[in-house]
């Protein structure tokens, strides 16, 4: 019998923690796209995943005490694979749905919500199934209570190898190489493979065999093809990095880049005018007050499509910039859909270990890292911005895009500006006209942002000079206070989530009176 075999346990055992590895990860590229890559929703994934794994633990030592039928289990390990190769065709279908509903349902928390639910809905019953493998392993490749404890302990390395190989291949090779509903079905098809060979070699049960294959073909020709954002058919583009998920649309008036589906622009570029209305051109105040010097030195953290830097060289083109990207495809979308001139250079490195890796100077540096909650918490703390004040030239401007504006007591606006007002001699803040976006200015040196509209006298573009003094009557400086944010404490993810919230809360409120009016 197959099972005499210990090699084959060993090898169920391996190929089972290698998957419940990579369906741990994929689960946080299927969610990502829809709720951000945070550390709340990071958390929710492997906190679901433990409690179906515990459960199934338990559940599977009682049923293999019960019932020692290898059968059982390798019918549990087919439909554990089915299942997982009908998430990349159905998971997005499920989580839109419960999205749905919770907006109809709930003002609060509406998005940590929708992920545990989703979470709860997609995951938890096949990586339960999968929880049942061990107990039933031990059972089964037990032969005497003498040699227990090594059964037991090799049942264990060769999960724990696995699941090391299920965490490097799809981060590193799987979704990068062919994206997150491939990885699913590979690591899917490994799993029925496992269980089908337990009855290829049993003989019998030829029923199922063609049934489950069957079923699996028609799930990845399903799953292998659709778009996360299904519900739209403006999208030029989808694709995966190691970081994010990227989707571009190119329409006659604009090219859009978000890292989301449901909610955030990331980047975007207008063809048909020079000025947007949005925070780019907001953040050319910073070059403005700068633009005496013969060759501005411009650093932006958070390159993007390029958009700020596009626009410092339309119209300062003495200017001399390098953007710092730490996700080059979203550079090499840069270059082919934003137009990003091919002479301004991009660093693929993080923003704050860059600034650790150079004695430059800078006039200008724009940190425009943070993506709706998805902050970079070292790129958020006090250590961080006198990296950045350190960086720049004595009356040299830092501009931070803060994407989500927050009027409450304690908010993200308000650890970000007392952190940064904590290393800068100065600071103001402006809200941009269009969207949530606030823009801070700073500087070392006192002074230095009082010059806007002295600077602005003298540019040759009447609509940009126009704005320069709309934003020197509109920005304020701050009121102060003690909300520090450090490399040892900067809740940033929960600040955000708060902040968004909130937002997401006021636009269920203006929906529902529209429906309420609509239906009087």
């Amino acid at each position: 019998m197959l099972l005499h075999n210990k090699f084959y346990l060993y090898a169920t055992e391996f190929f089972a923690g290698m998957a419940v590895m990579a369906v741990e990860l994929g689960a946080g590229r299927l969610l990502a796209p829809y709720f951000s890559s945070s550390q709340i929703v990071w958390t929710i994934i492997i906190g679901t995943i433990m409690i179906a794994m515990a459960l199934g633990n338990v559940y599977g030592g009682r049923l293999a005490d019960r019932d020692s039928n290898p059968a059982l289990l390798y019918r549990r390990i087919i439909i554990a694979a089915l299942w997982i190769a009908a998430i990349p065709f159905a998971g997005k279908y499920i989580i839109v749905l419960i999205a749905g509903v919770l907006i109809k349902t709930i003002d609060t928390n509406l998005l940590t919500w929708a992920a545990f639910l989703s979470c709860m809905t997609i995951f938890v019953y096949p990586l339960f199934l999968l929880g049942t493998v061990t107990p039933c392993l031990v059972k089964y490749a037990t032969d005497s209570l003498d040699h227990n404890g090594k059964v037991v302990g090799n049942l264990g390395a060769f999960q724990t190898v696995g699941s090391i190989i299920g965490t490097f291949i799809p981060t590193f090779v799987a979704i990068p190489a062919v994206g997150t509903a491939a990885t699913f079905l590979i690591f899917s098809s490994i799993l029925l493979i496992i269980g089908l060979i337990y009855f290829l070699f049993d003989g019998r049960n030829k029923k199922m065999i063609a049934v489950s294959t069957t079923a699996f073909i028609v799930l990845s020709l399903l799953g292998a093809s659709g778009s996360f954002a299904f519900w739209r058919s403006d999208v030029t583009l989808e694709d995966e990095s190691i970081y994010n998920y990227l989707q571009v649309r190119d329409n006659p008036q604009r090219t859009i880049l978000s890292t989301n589906v449901m909610f955030g622009v990331q980047s975007i570029r207008v063809k048909d005018r020079q000025l947007t209305g949005m925070y780019y051109d907001y953040a050319l105040a910073a070059p403005v007050l700068t633009s005496d010097r013969a060759e501005m030195k411009v650093l932006v953290l958070g390159m993007g499509a390029g958009t700020f830097a596009e626009r410092c060289r339309h119209y300062f083109p003495r200017s001399k910039i390098i953007g710092v990207e730490i996700d080059e495809k979203i550079t090499a979308l840069a270059r082919e859909y934003f137009r990003l001139p091919s002479d301004i250079p991009v660093v693929t490195y993080d923003g704050r270990a860059y600034l650790q890796s150079v004695d430059e100077k800078f006039d200008v540096i724009m940190v425009d890292a943070y993506q709706d909650i998805t902050i970079p918490f070292q790129m958020s703390s006090t250590e961080f911005f006198s990296m950045v004040r350190d960086h720049l030239t004595a009356d040299g401007v830092m501009i931070v895009n803060m994407s989500l504006r927050d009027e409450s007591e304690g908010s993200i606006n308000d650890y970000l500006t007392d952190t940064i007002a904590r290393n800068f001699s100065e600071v103001r803040l402006v809200d941009v006209g269009r969207g949530t976006n606030r823009e801070l200015f700073a500087s070392p040196t006192v002074g230095t942002l009082d010059r806007l509209s002295e600077r602005a006298a003298s540019l040759e573009d009447g609509e940009l000079r126009r704005l320069m003094i709309e934003i020197e009557n509109d920005w304020h400086a701050p009121r102060g206070g003690d909300h520090i944010l450090t490399d040892d404490r900067a809740p940033v993810e929960l600040l955000g989530m708060r902040a968004l919230d909130g937002l997401v809360r006021e636009q269920l409120r203006l929906f529902r009176d529209r429906a309420e009016n609509f239906s009087l």
